[in-house]
């Protein structure tokens, strides 16, 4: 798969993240942050188990065996869906997902610029930093342009 296919594959999910958002948040004001999470979680393990049992291939490694650090990612997942489906209907899809993505750049170019986690280290340029501060300012404005609204 090219680069540019790939990027434009993760941009997509990133606009499906965004209409999961909406329809967990709604979900959670009807029925509860953790019912609606729970429910998320169900359907994505079955829908996973059915992908892995038809589609994926063998491994010589199994998820018993990896350090068992590795395994705390599902429970990053657990939080961020729970505060994704609290925050939701307070400020707003755009503004939570804006504010998970700075949330998300941020700790993104620690991890690259330290190399922590066993990836490999990118060094912390000033152009990823303006970046950082460019979108922290679309987060301020945006959030400031959601309040007037509600007022």
């Amino acid at each position: 798969m090219s680069l540019v296919i790939l990027l434009a594959v993760v941009v997509l999910a990133g606009a499906v993240l965004s209409v999961q958002a909406a329809i967990n948040g709604r979900l959670g004001e009807t029925v509860g942050v953790l019912r609606s999470s729970l429910l998320t979680f169900v359907v994505g393990a079955v829908s996973t188990g059915l992908l892995i049992l038809f589609f994926e291939p063998a491994h010589a490694v199994s998820l018993l065996d990896v350090p068992k650090w590795q395994l705390s990612g599902a429970l990053f997942g657990v939080v961020y869906m729970m505060v994704m489906v609290g925050a939701v209907p307070r400020v707003g899809t755009a503004v939570a997902t804006v504010a998970v993505i700075v949330g998300q750049l941020g700790m993104g170019m620690l991890i690259d610029n330290f190399g922590w986690l066993g990836n490999p280290a990118i060094e912390l340029s000033g152009a990823r930093v303006l970046a950082m501060v460019c979108l922290g300012l679309a987060l301020v404005f945006m959030y400031r342009s959601s309040v007037r609204q509600a007022d």
